[in-house]
This record gives structure tokens, sequence and C-alpha cells, in this order.
């Protein structure tokens, strides 16, 4: 059952190498949903909390999220995304380069939808793409879009 509705994407991504990648394997396996981009912790939670200048952004439907990110790093805005009341229904899957055990029990204490470890390769970055699309955006039902 594919999801009717545009999906808004935040991808919370330091590395510009990273967010092309992700842009390209996005693109390559043609998926069409909007992807916003965050470069620190800091403008994600700026984004997330519609603070000043950042009222014109809409509130995403999944975020991706890198763990290791200067100003504010990934874990901050999971435990502050998560104890909010409404933006914690936003899922938060973390994209990130560590398969430390360490860093996906505290993601996932802290709450995360899930952890993905980023691939390298440009193919394999977009069968995990694919995957995310398929479960996220055919499979599942996402709460209503916040406001």
């Amino acid at each position: 059952m594919k999801n009717n509705r545009s999906v808004d994407i935040l991808l919370v991504e330091d590395n510009p190498g990273d967010v092309i990648l992700t842009q390209e394997a996005f693109a390559e396996a043609k998926i069409v949903n909007s992807i916003s981009i965050a470069k620190d912790g800091e403008e994600a939670l700026n984004i997330l909390f519609s603070r000043p200048g950042y009222e014109q952004h809409s509130k995403p439907d999944l975020i991706l999220l890198d763990l290791n990110l200067p100003k504010v790093d990934g874990r901050e805005v999971l435990e502050n995304l998560k104890g909010d009341d409404v933006l914690r229904r936003i899922p938060v899957i973390v994209l990130t380069s560590s398969e430390s055990e360490r860093d996906i029990l505290e993601s996932y204490d802290l709450h995360a939808n899930g952890y993905i470890v980023k691939p390298l390769d440009l193919n394999q970055f977009v069968n995990v793409v694919i995957a995310l699309d398929n479960f996220w955006f055919d499979v599942v039902t996402l709460p209503p879009k916040i406001d």
C-alpha cells in the first residue's frame, strides 16, 4: 500500500560527502520525497522546534540522524526530540558510520526507531534507501503531519 502523501525527510549530517551520497542514493532509487538538510545538531533542533529564523521549515515525517555531529551531537538531538510530547512521534533512524555496540544500545535507549550503519558503496547505499522507502513509506502508517 503506497503512501499517498508527500513525505518530508530531514537528513541531519555534517559531512558534505555523506549528504551528496545520500542524495544520490535517493535519486538513484528514484525516490522523490523532499529531503531537507541540517548540517549539525543545533540546526536540526532549530528546525524541529521552529526557533527564530527557522519557522518556515515544515516538520519532517522522518529523520535520518548522524550521531557524531558538531555543536550538538546526535544523541542530544534524539534526547531533546523524544522528550517533546509532539515531536517524539517523528520516527528517527540513526544513520551513522559507528558500529559500536555502545552507540547502538544508547540510540535505542534514547528511543531511536532504527539504527543503520552507513554503507560506503553507492550501490549498497541505494539498497538501504530502497529498503527505507519500502518500509517507512509503503508498509508503515506514519502519524499525521505535524504543523
